[in-house]
């Protein structure tokens, strides 16, 4: 396989705040993907890269399957840019996360073009904020998923090629502690102290952690006071949940606001902000008949994981759809100046995901 095209890309820094270069690579695909009789709808955008849907031609009666991937990588410019490759590895900024899963898509795509000319109700997304966060992307991103019956996300394939069909959820909250400052020395008792309130607060959240349940809950981050003469008179937890479970979703959401408006120190209030950011991917009935269609289309099965870490295939799944993630090749070093990606699973995904698509094409 020539990876000339997806170095071409590597060497183009698309960190997801340079909106200039995410949109070049988003410019990149438009015309590799037009050249096959796709439209593209641009949803503009001014501080991050534009979103961008490949639309086929649309016939009544076949399912319609949408193909998700994103634009944009993690490393800014002059850090980590530059492709390079040597008999067994392609090395560089999204060689696995995601370029490379970008690339799968599009050659399974032209091996449909070629052998069958006008590609019908099978649809690509490509967004530019999944590496932080998808803030701005998840809303568009759950509607136009709500007019497809299948979806196959492009993010990195297991170490033995499975597919995920399980992600955790995952929320993120910033508390806020305000309490009254005074001179630990003179005045102690006057104080209102945010930062021993804080304290209280964060062995309450970490009490939530359910490890059986998979669900974490990680103060992650703490801020606060003045100097060590001061009662402290504000103080910050930054918190996230993983979760595996809807049913977790909802007690960690009640616990966590009771906790927060708990009173663990007189005299200290706390205010909260934030809130799920990608919902639980868990398995279900649709799935599995997904899993099993693909497997017959194959002729053999797929392995499958569940993985802590959550991408836009959350999101999909959360809407509704059938949905499988890891369908890009394996590679490790991820979000890492290590990243890198195993050539020859490039052609076994390319090969596993023609015969899918060529499937639906046909149907």
């Amino acid at each position: 396989m020539d990876f000339s095209e997806l170095a071409s890309i590597i060497n183009l820094n698309s960190y997801t705040k340079n909106k200039s270069g995410v949109d070049k690579n988003g410019l990149i695909f438009r015309g590799w993907l037009e050249a096959l009789g796709y439209k593209c709808t641009v949803f503009p955008r001014t501080e991050i890269g534009d979103h961008l849907l490949f639309n086929a031609s649309f016939q009544k009666g076949k399912k319609r399957v949408l193909l998700l991937g994103h634009l944009d990588t993690v490393f800014p410019p002059n850090t980590f840019t530059a492709f390079s490759e040597d008999d067994e590895w392609v090395y560089g900024p999204g060689v696995c996360d995601m370029k490379g899963g970008n690339i799968v898509a599009l050659e399974a795509l032209r091996a449909v073009s070629a052998e069958h000319g006008a590609i019908s109700n099978i649809d690509m997304l490509l967004v530019s904020d999944e590496e932080s966060g998808s803030d701005d992307s998840k809303k568009l991103t759950a509607e136009l998923a709500k007019d497809y019956d299948l979806c196959l996300v492009f993010e990195a394939a297991g170490v033995d090629h499975e597919v995920v069909i399980g992600r955790k959820g995952v929320g993120t909250f910033t508390i806020s502690l305000l309490g009254k400052a005074a001179h630990a020395g003179n005045h102690y008792i006057n104080g209102y102290n945010a930062n021993l309130a804080a304290a209280h607060m964060i062995i309450k959240l970490t009490e939530l952690t359910d490890l059986i349940k998979g669900t974490t809950v990680n103060a992650g981050k703490f801020s606060g006071g003045i100097g060590a003469n001061t009662i402290s008179p504000t103080a910050e937890i930054i918190v996230e949940i993983r979760y595996t479970q809807s049913q977790e979703k909802e007690r960690l959401l009640l616990s966590i606001k009771a906790i927060v408006n708990q009173t663990f120190v007189e005299g200290v209030t706390a205010t909260m902000t934030g809130g799920i950011q990608r919902d639980v991917m868990q398995p279900s009935d649709k799935q599995a008949q997904l899993l099993k269609q693909l497997e017959s289309i194959l002729g053999y099965p797929l392995k499958t994981e569940k993985r802590g870490g959550v991408s836009d295939a959350n999101i999909v799944s959360s809407a509704g759809v059938a949905t499988l993630d890891g369908f890009g090749p394996f590679g490790d070093g991820d979000h890492t100046v290590h990243e890198r990606a195993k050539k020859t699973s490039f052609l076994r995904r390319i090969d596993e995901v023609t015969r899918i698509l060529r499937a639906f094409n046909m149907r």
